[in-house]
């Protein structure tokens, strides 16, 4: 670009200066989604493209070097792709895909399936398939061995009757769940009467026909599992596969639920409870190389008065025993697993605008920070200790592979070659912070279009993180700042009070008073974002999703400063959104119950200061959208409708909280982009032609 003034529609069809100027070919970037890495060192991804028609996403798996020579190549190839790619120790790659089995009736609706792929190559085949279809499995790291997660209706776990039973289900035209629990509901998908059970498969030997499908007997380990949640899918085998490790979800209160830690023995089924903490979650177990430890997260209850807080826990597997690994780390660990020689801990936590891989001793010592910039994800402990591996991004890469030392601080790895890359963005990636009111320093992400200067300053769009106990730390293909920039947009990313990787007291800065200190730091980035030469002040918008939807009602609410404000999937009325979304136990603890405490609703609730609004509004909102209802933005529509207060509402009938079909995505951006080139640019409405 050579000037930053944007555009209000794509460009021409002639040449793009990137995939980011035109929204057909952002949809289009192939996109990295998974990692996994084999005992002897190969390396496999998910890649996600478009389909042929343009309507969905497709995922293949792909091999790729780990000593970075050579190029990747596809190892898998179907129409309806492959994902969670996995190793088996005998060098095959485990995935799941709802492929059609080559023994089923052409008939059937195909359901994902576990498959396998031969070592030495060859075509794939189905080699565990349920009634309900293959959630997550996990593999035992030495032994080979299996298990399967299936959804499963009540009365017994054998395939024959489960089929039936979904069968009757069908021929009656019966879809109604009844409930006895809370909760009913998880982000887009309700809950019953089906289940997950854990199912034992032991190891997948290999067959001479490449044809037929395997015959694998599986075995319930989990033959009493109950609504709401059943057995859960999170699961972990010990390197021998002769303990399975995985959550379970209780009641806590009436109304409540938590996670505690069970392990089974896969050969008798025997099951113990191993850490059950009341005032805690406790989840993400993974065993040591020699089985008898784990490590797992706990995820303290937040009260009214404090949020959670995270440390990691090493578990002893005969008794139970259990200590921090993390007591005094001010941050909050995730994703732990063992190095490969069992003397460390390898885990990854937010850290002042970066999402870190860290390492913890087990013999006592502060954790060490092994990465500088990006964030990380889907890391990979070598085999024989002397690489780690994972997916790295930044707000300025999209998630590319990379090897690190597993001992060196502070690496910036190069990438590793891949299928999916990024040859060119329409800007500059820029990083400060500002003071805020009470003297704590936020930090901020500053995306500038190319072109932008003092003698051209570019408009300015506020973009607020949901969450909110997040950071923008990470590449997003839903919330894509370079989009924005294509079109001449400097797009600003605060870290405001309530994002995490800033310290607990940063956090409770903004604990049950949202509209406070949250709201005071997102306007003292945008003060110091206005105050450059490439900014003009005069052109400023705001947008959101989730908690950057509230953020931005809160916001319409308390300003008139901006010109426009875009409010995705957001909160509106909070006492209205208690009783309606899919966990509403988890917020209570922040704001109190409202009929006996309504003090945090009646001061940070944006619907009571409806009146005070002047901004014209585009409000967005899907109909499966269980975390933040569709009341939400119904009743927001409806409160900017009766004010005369210029307004849109994009409704998505059959997306969830994120808007993620490929042609759905694109109407978003375009309809966003359309309200912006209107209200700040002072251009015609331009309505999107498929809307």
């Amino acid at each position: 670009m050579t000037s930053s003034a944007p555009a209000s529609a794509d460009p021409s069809p002639e040449p793009a200066p990137s995939p980011f100027h035109r929204l057909a070919d952002f949809v289009a970037i192939p996109r990295i989604g998974a990692l996994a890495l084999s005992p002897e060192g190969r390396l496999a991804v998910s890649l996600v493209t478009l389909d042929r028609e343009g309507k969905k996403w497709q995922s293949a798996l792909w091999e790729l070097d780990a000593g970075g020579q050579r190029p990747a190549r596809r190892l898998t190839r179907s129409a309806p792709g492959e994902s969670a790619p996995t190793w088996a120790p005998d060098g095959s790659l485990l995935f799941t895909s709802a492929r059609p089995d080559p023994g089923a009736a052409p008939s059937d609706e195909p359901k994902p399936a576990l498959w396998r792929l031969p070592a030495d190559g060859g075509e794939a085949r189905p080699v565990i398939a349920r009634p309900g279809g293959i959630g997550a499995f996990a593999v035992a790291a030495d032994s080979g061995d299996v298990v399967v997660v299936s959804s499963t209706l009540p009365g017994g776990s054998e395939p024959g009757d489960d089929e039936e039973r979904r069968k009757a289900r069908a021929d009656a035209g019966v879809t109604a769940i009844l409930h006895e629990a809370y909760p009913v509901r998880y982000w887009d998908s309700d809950l019953g009467p089906a289940v997950p059970h854990v199912f034992w498969a032991g190891r997948l030997t290999a067959d001479e026909d490449p044809i037929a499908p395997a015959v694998v007997e599986l075995r319930d380990l989990t033959p009493d599992a109950l609504p709401p949640n059943g057995a859960g899918d999170e699961v972990a085998l010990s390197p021998d596969g002769g303990l399975l490790a995985r959550t379970d979800d209780v009641p806590d209160g009436p109304a409540g639920r938590r996670t505690r830690l069970v392990l089974t023995d896969t050969a008798t089924g025997e099951t113990r409870v191993l850490v059950d903490d009341p005032l805690a979650d406790v989840y993400g177990a993974a065993f040591s190389p020699a089985g008898d430890r784990l490590v797992c997260v706990r995820e303290s209850m937040s009260t009214y008065a404090d949020p959670p807080d995270y440390t990691l826990l090493l578990v002893d597997v005969a008794d139970g025993a259990a200590r921090e690994l993390t007591p005094d780390f001010d941050r909050w660990p995730s994703a732990p697993q063992f190095a490969a020689d069992g003397t460390a801990v390898y885990f990854l936590a937010d850290e002042q605008g970066r999402h870190a891989v860290f390492r913890v001793p087990l013999d006592g010592g502060e954790p060490v920070r092994l990465t500088g910039d990006g964030a990380y994800s889907h890391l990979q402990v070598a085999r024989d200790g002397s690489a780690l591996f994972a997916l790295r991004s930044a707000y300025d890469s999209p998630p590319v592979p990379v090897r690190l030392d597993p001992k060196a601080p502070v690496q910036d790895p190069s990438p590793l070659p891949s299928p999916a890359t990024v040859e060119h963005l329409p800007g500059t990636l820029q990083e400060f912070t500002t003071t805020a009111a009470d003297g704590a320093q936020v930090q901020s992400w500053l995306v500038l279009p190319e072109g932008a200067s003092a003698e051209n300053p570019a408009p300015l769009v506020l973009w607020v993180h949901g969450g909110p106990l997040m950071s923008w730390n990470s590449w997003s293909w839903r919330w894509c700042p370079w989009v924005l920039a294509a079109r001449g947009y400097a797009v600003l990313l605060p870290n405001p009070a309530l994002s995490q990787g800033f310290g607990l007291d940063f956090v409770r800065r903004g604990w049950g008073e949202w509209g406070e200190a949250p709201y005071t730091d997102l306007m003292a980035a945008v003060d110091a974002a206005e105050q450059r030469p490439e900014i003009d002040r005069t052109r400023t918008a705001a947008m959101g999703g989730s908690f950057g939807g509230y953020m931005a009602n809160w916001i319409a609410t308390q300003t008139d400063r901006f010109k426009a404000i875009v409010s995705h999937a957001s909160l509106w009325n909070l006492e209205g959104f208690l009783g309606t979304t899919d966990a509403a136990y988890y917020w209570e603890k922040e704001w109190g119950d409202p009929l006996t405490d309504p003090k945090r609703y009646d001061r940070n609730s944006p619907h009571r200061f409806a009146d005070a609004i002047r901004t014209p509004m585009l409000v967005i909102h899907g109909d499966k959208d269980y975390r933040v209802p569709i009341g939400e933005g119904l009743a927001l529509w409806y409160a900017l409708q009766k004010r005369g207060v210029p307004s849109k509402f994009l409704y998505f009938p059959d997306e969830n909280h994120w808007v993620l079909t490929p042609g759905n995505s694109q109407i978003w951006y375009e309809a966003v982009l359309a309200f912006l080139a209107e209200h700040v640019l002072d251009e015609e409405w331009h309505r999107p032609a498929l809307l």
